[in-house]
């Protein structure tokens, strides 16, 4: 090992203060003179290498099984493939930040970042390679870095970029995985499957090890550069990480008006927002985080015709063109397109802080 490699492993490993012997003792075979970022930015996040394990082998039960376990206002991450639907619940993400599974038999990882609240799943092919993804204890700019166990290569998990390695430059396809209560899903999905907390590991599922976080700011000591002040750093926006054209839309303005009509590249979209999903990243208890709603977006084109949407109470939202109901997962429930779908666009439910430190060009919808 050269000491260019020596010294770049040792500053990832180990941070300040460390030696080359320190730098082999995680064995990591990544190609550390292949990089996209500079090396300096990742930061040791406590935990060694899968010192937060990954979930490998995913069990999952029935709807009316994790009603037992799951609060309706609980957070979870929705994925639907290729008719095969699955609920991800925060309350075990948060003590593993990946799930490697299958839905619709298309290979995913399931992630979420506690410290920047995003929430994203992925396609696992990479040409002809189907990865599995782990953590490696560092963080950037507070973000969690993932790396796959084929080649050992880092990736960002906010924007999906291999950043280290050799898939450095490549990017990983995103899923349209939305954040939406254990209400939201359950009504949508009854016959869909759940995570189950028979992971294999004894963690305390249902708790929140970041207590009072998502209101006291991110730690400075894994984000140090300055702080985006358009918006408050804790605010949590709406951002489409998947567009030419970056654009976030803030919940506190999806709050007041429920429905925001936009067009992003060239495209008309809808932002729906409603109440009754808990943050899991207030109290102690998941289930007794404060209500910050969840958020839904679609494309408004049903076919030919190009709809406008606004609010229509208790969560729900009706097209001015044909007085048809939605709810926040885009099916049609009443009207003329009953039993119609809305085309999901993928967005994450990111802290402003984190969105802004990657995408600082973004323009605010107000």
């Amino acid at each position: 090992m050269s000491t260019t490699i020596r010294l770049a492993t040792c500053l990832l490993l180990a941070g300040p203060v460390c030696s080359p012997a320190r730098a082999q003792v995680d064995h990591w075979k990544t190609d550390f003179t292949k990089h996209t970022v500079p090396l300096g930015e990742i930061l040791s996040g406590g935990p060694p290498k899968d010192g937060i394990p990954a979930i490998d082998r995913p069990r999952f039960v029935s709807v009316r099984e994790a009603d037992r376990w799951l609060d309706n206002r609980e957070p979870v991450v929705a994925v639907s493939l290729n008719g095969e639907t699955k609920a991800y619940p925060l309350q075990i993400l948060m003590w593993h930040e990946i799930v490697n599974d299958a839905v619709g038999d298309v290979p995913v990882s399931v992630t979420f970042c506690p410290l920047c609240n995003t929430a994203l799943a992925f396609d696992r092919r990479v040409d002809d390679r189907i990865l599995d993804f782990g953590t490696t204890g560092r963080l950037r700019h507070s973000d969690l870095v993932m790396y796959d166990r084929q080649t050992e290569s880092w990736w960002q998990q906010a924007t999906g970029e291999g950043i280290v390695g050799e898939y450095a430059g490549r990017r990983l396809t995103f899923i349209s995985a939305p954040l939406v209560s254990w209400t939201a899903f359950r009504a949508a999905y009854p016959d869909g499957r759940v995570l189950s907390r028979d992971t294999g590991f004894r963690r305390d599922y249902g708790e929140n090890p970041y207590v009072r976080y998502d209101q006291r700011g991110p730690y400075p000591h894994f984000f140090r550069i300055g702080i985006d002040k358009q918006l408050p750093a804790m605010e949590r926006v709406v951002a489409l990480p998947a567009t030419q054209e970056p654009v976030a839309f803030p919940f506190s303005v999806l709050e007041k008006k429920r429905v925001v009509n936009d067009e992003v590249d060239g495209q008309p979209i809808a932002v729906f927002w409603a109440p009754g999903t808990a943050s899991a990243l207030d109290d102690r208890r998941i289930d007794r985080g404060r209500d910050v709603g969840s958020s839904g977006v679609f494309r408004r084109r049903i076919g030919a015709r190009t709809l406008t949407f606004e609010p229509a109470g208790d969560g729900r939202f009706r097209d001015r063109e044909t007085g048809s109901v939605w709810d926040i997962l885009g099916r049609g429930l009443d009207g003329p397109l009953v039993g119609k779908a809305l085309e999901p666009v993928q967005h994450g439910n990111h802290f402003w802080f984190a969105w802004a430190v990657f995408k600082p060009e973004t323009r605010i919808a107000r």
